[in-house]
């Protein structure tokens, strides 16, 4: 293809209007149809730059980034590195299409993230890691089940709150015979004690994560009735009458309830 022809597409891919993406998004297909995916690294820069659209500003534009996502996906093995790279990006937009992309991309890119997880020391890319994790939809993430609890021991606020979110995430994946009673016992032992958390966001998914468990058959039955107890706390409906004064975790605690 030649540079005007790349440089054209850049320009529409960069646009927010929406005729300009569709063109743009053509484009790249027809490219790819021609030259295969391997051949077309190039257009993965283009197709990122649809990643900073706001979806919050722009809702309209939603259907435009999904469709830029799943092109990406398409490229094969050779964009994982690549996505994980790009999750140090610093743009939340940025980071949350990738996690998207690479959550599509499945069990593949599940050891390429723990990889990265357990070499990186920051928190904050641990935190993306592991919310890319969480989005995979494979019986394989019960590999990664541990990054989860010990992201639920962290003294980060945000990877203790991902790793809270996870928890439920990977329970509605991992056949309950497949998790080891360690990683299992963890999960209900660290979410109780995060109930406790000052931050009502952790607090609200650890909740959320333990109805999880409940809903997908990772709790015995005595759990079960503990959950009950401590769903009862949190909405303030047992003897006690002291319920949590966070509204987000009263409305986890009550979709918890559904579960048991």
């Amino acid at each position: 293809m030649q540079d005007k022809s790349l440089h054209n597409i850049e320009l529409l891919l960069m646009s927010s209007k929406p005729e300009d993406l569709r063109e743009g998004l053509d484009l790249v297909k027809k490219e790819i149809s021609r030259v295969g995916s391997e051949e077309a690294r190039s257009m993965f820069e283009m197709l990122s730059s649809v990643f900073y659209i706001d979806p919050l500003d722009h809702p309209e534009l939603v259907p435009y980034i999904d469709e830029a996502i799943n092109l990406v996906v398409g490229f094969g093995e050779w964009v994982i590195p690549v996505l994980v790279e790009k999750l140090d990006e610093g743009d939340l937009k940025v980071q949350i299409a990738i996690a998207n992309a690479l959550g599509r991309i499945g069990a593949d890119a599940i050891s390429p993230l723990m990889k990265e997880y357990q070499s990186s020391s920051n928190p904050e890319r641990c935190a993306f890691v592991l919310y890319a994790l969480s989005k995979i939809k494979s019986p394989k993430i019960v590999e990664a089940a541990h990054l989860s609890l010990e992201a639920l021991q962290s003294q980060d606020l945000e990877l203790r709150d991902t790793g809270a979110r996870a928890v439920g995430k990977f329970a509605e994946s991992i056949q309950p015979s497949e998790l080891s009673d360690e990683i299992r016992n963890g999960f209900v032992e660290k979410l109780r004690e995060n109930l406790s958390n000052p931050n009502a966001g952790i607090r609200a998914k650890a909740v959320r994560s333990l109805g999880k468990l409940a809903r997908y058959g990772h709790l015995a039955s005595d759990e079960q009735k503990n959950l009950k107890e401590i769903i009862d706390r949190i909405m303030g409906t047992d003897e006690n009458y002291d319920w949590d004064r966070a509204y987000i975790v009263r409305r986890e605690a009550e979709e918890a309830l559904n579960y048991i």
